[in-house]
């Protein structure tokens, strides 16, 4: 079974955290991970910087920015990761943006994150209809999970489809804007996040966008399986060494 599956089906809600691979530095990839596994979270996504993240807010647009300055690529994230299964056992997935994939060659893309042992993929801009019809047989093949995004936006029908052709999690977006952290959500972001879980999907969801402390965390948890912590997290590392991630993880689920 998919390690993400595995931890979709453990008895808690689950603490993912998003990084830029290359950020802050270009080889603080793997010591990231490693810390961010033994400080107790349960899912990392590793962001494949971009030249153009359309959907990332000012602060991981920057670190992604910064990342591609150091140097970052497809092929030097690959060769950080080629040893990543002999000290990490959670769930990693890579985030990225598919023009990258396109040229590195999906197949050939697909087939590196099996070998070194990536779990899942997020591209928000791969259409969920143009992955069905073409790529999810070569997903499958190489035994990855591809993440669909939802918005507060998306039509019943259209999370229903998404639902029907995922195998792992539905990413949920708080909110129609980009990435960032806020103070809170409010009563609209918490009806949607009602009236998604009212839908039983046979995928869980995990929500995404406006998580930053232990208050909106709870907020985010509680109509779903999880939340993803991506923009407060890269702050943190922007003004903080590795060594000390533990005490941002344990300030949102103590």
């Amino acid at each position: 079974m998919n390690r993400i599956n595995k931890k979709l089906q453990e008895d808690k809600k689950l603490l993912s955290i998003y990084f830029s691979a290359g950020f802050p530095n270009l080889n603080d990839t793997v010591s990231i991970i490693q810390a961010l596994e033994k400080s107790g979270v349960d899912m990392i996504e590793i962001g494949l910087p971009f030249s153009d993240p359309l959907a990332d807010g000012p602060t991981i647009q920057d670190s992604s920015t910064k990342a591609l300055k150091n140097g970052m690529t497809s092929e030097i994230l690959f060769d950080q990761l080629k040893d990543i299964r002999q000290t990490v056992n959670i769930p990693l997935i890579i985030m990225g943006y598919f023009n990258p994939m396109l040229q590195y060659g999906v197949e050939a893309f697909c087939a590196k994150c099996q070998e070194i042992g990536i779990d899942g993929l997020i591209i928000p801009d791969l259409p969920v209809d143009v992955y069905h019809q073409e790529y999810k047989a070569t997903f499958e093949k190489y035994g990855l999970i591809n993440v669909f995004l939802i918005t507060p936006q998306t039509s019943e029908e259209r999370i229903r489809y998404i639902d029907s052709i995922s195998e792992g999690f539905i990413y949920m977006v708080s909110t129609a804007s980009v990435t960032g952290s806020q103070s809170g959500f409010g009563p609209e972001q918490t009806a949607y996040f009602k009236r998604i879980a009212d839908m039983q999907l046979k995928n869980p969801q995990i929500v995404g966008f406006g998580i930053s402390n232990q208050e909106t965390f709870n907020q985010a948890t509680e109509y779903s399986k999880g939340a993803i912590i991506g923009s407060a997290f890269i702050k943190f590392l922007a003004s903080n060494p590795v060594e000390h991630i533990n005490d941002f993880t344990t300030t949102i689920r103590p």
